[in-house]
Parts: C-alpha cells; structure tokens; sequence
C-alpha cells in the first residue's frame, strides 16, 4: 500500500494491515544474528499459549540496538501517531520462534485484560514482524478478518467458555498472514488471531512490539526488566515508549517528579534523600 491513508483504510476495515518488505534483507540478517544467542539458550515455553515446541523472549527492545530502531520504526510509529493518543507506550516485546511440530496457539485477541465493552476502540496496536517467510504451512500468524469489531456476545458464542481455545466454526474463519522476511503484520489490540501450526521443516522465527494508550497498564514494566544503564543509551523517543514519560497531568510521575530525572548520573531516590536528611536531623 502506498500511503499511510490507505493503510489506515485497510485497518479500520479489517482490523489488520500488512507493511511488506520494511526491512531489507541486510537487516533482516542482523536480527537473525542478534536473536540467536537467546534462541540457543534454549528455554521453551510453558505451557500451550506460549507454545510447548515455541521459543520466547522478552523485554527484546533491551536486548541490543537492532531490536531499539524495529520497536521506533517510523513505518510503524506514523501509522501508530494515527489510532493511538500522543504519548502511548510500548507495553510488550518479545521474539516468537516455532518449531516444526508446534501445534496451532488458542486463538485469542491482545487486549482483553482491558475490560471495557466490545465493540470499542483498541486499547492496544500489536506488530509481528518476520524473520522467516510466513506461510500457511510455517506457524505464521493466523488472523479473523473483521474481528476486531465483534461485540462481546459474538466473542462469547465463538469461543468455548472460560477458554480461548476455538470452536470449528471458529478455525473455520482463520486466514494465514503470508508476507516474506522483512514484513510486518500490524493489527488492532481486539482483532481474533494465532499462531499457526508449524508444518514445515523449518522454525518460524518472528518478533512482536505492541503498543497502548498513555492512560493503560503495560503488560511488560519496561522500567524495571530493561536495565538502567541500557534506558540510558536509548533514544529519547524510545524511552517515552518505555515508561519514562508523563501521561498529562501527571500520570507515570516518581514521587512527583519526571521519571526521566531517575536516568540522571547523580540520581539518588528520593525516598533514600528523604530519610537521609532526617537521620541527619536527628545526629
């Protein structure tokens, strides 16, 4: 698609839009090369959402430079500026590997710890970038076209109760996101989608940052997993992702101060300060 505007049209209409060759095969290959040290450590997931033969980890924007400038894109952050309000942090990242034999995730939406009624407005944009081809047969990301404008009656009768495994019917509605190496899949925080069955021969290596409004909770706290030093050399556009900002008037303040003074070489906390001054007081 050639224009934010027509990329903006197809995700309000169908919950998702696909951004196709953002990155080069060059970069491709340096986020390969950065990921697989994590890969070889070779710890599994724990249980069928996160993939019994699947790979995670997290807090992957503090895991080196290559993973910053993906999580600041400015192919996904200029579409991002338009369905979220100024200031929305990243509340999730994380590198998603399936191996063959990997069975299909239980098909859920990312926003559903936000209680608000459906049908409402996303709380949360998610991005699922891919180092490997997508395809039908490799574990790539399944998607319910539309969904992401089900009411909660619709999500209730397509899911079994207090589960997101699927119904037939449900399965039956799932379409394959196929995009080469270097593309994206951007969709809404309440569009129904999974990981795919991986089918193949091969692993199906991938990344994921999602993004929510300034006012919501994040599902990773990015100011405690990401080491301080590591905050410290990141741009300051990605530690407002982070969490070191404000949200107006003063949501996301340290002890009525801006959480970026927490950074500064000098920093001392300013309830160690306050105690302290009083043991001083006091001889």
């Amino acid at each position: 698609m050639s224009s934010t505007a027509q990329q903006l049209d197809h995700y309000h209409e169908r919950g998702y839009v696909i951004l196709r060759d953002v990155l080069d095969p060059a970069e491709t290959d340096a986020l390969r090369a950065a990921l697989q040290p994590y890969l070889d450590l070779g710890v599994q997931g724990r249980n069928n959402f996160e993939g019994e033969r699947t790979q995670r980890v997290y807090s992957l924007v503090g895991r080196g430079s290559v993973f910053e400038r993906t999580a600041e894109h400015p192919a996904v952050l200029e579409i991002v500026d338009a369905l979220l309000r100024p200031g929305y942090l990243l509340t999730a990242s994380q590198a998603i590997c399936i191996y063959p034999g990997e069975t299909p995730q239980p098909v859920h939406y990312d926003d559903p710890f936000y209680t608000l009624p459906r049908p409402r407005p996303a709380v949360s944009v998610s991005t699922i970038w891919a180092l490997d081809d997508f395809t039908s047969a490799s574990g790539g990301t399944e998607v319910i076209d539309g969904s992401h404008a089900w009411n909660d009656d619709q999500i209730a009768t397509t899911t079994m109760a207090d589960s997101d495994v699927p119904v037939e019917t449900l399965a039956a509605q799932l379409t394959p996101v196929e995009m080469r190496a270097g593309s994206l899949v951007l969709f809404a925080g309440t569009l129904l989608h999974r990981g795919g069955a991986n089918r193949s021969s091969a692993p199906r290596r991938a990344f994921s940052h999602q993004y929510c409004e300034p006012w919501a909770r994040q599902q990773e706290n990015f100011t405690v997993s990401v080491p301080r030093e590591r905050a410290k050399s990141m741009s300051p556009r990605l530690r407002q992702l982070l969490g070191y900002s404000i949200h107006p008037p003063f949501m996301g303040q340290i002890a009525g101060r801006h959480p970026e003074k927490a950074l500064a070489d000098d920093y001392v906390n300013s309830l160690v300060a306050d105690d302290d001054a009083i043991a001083a007081r006091r001889g």
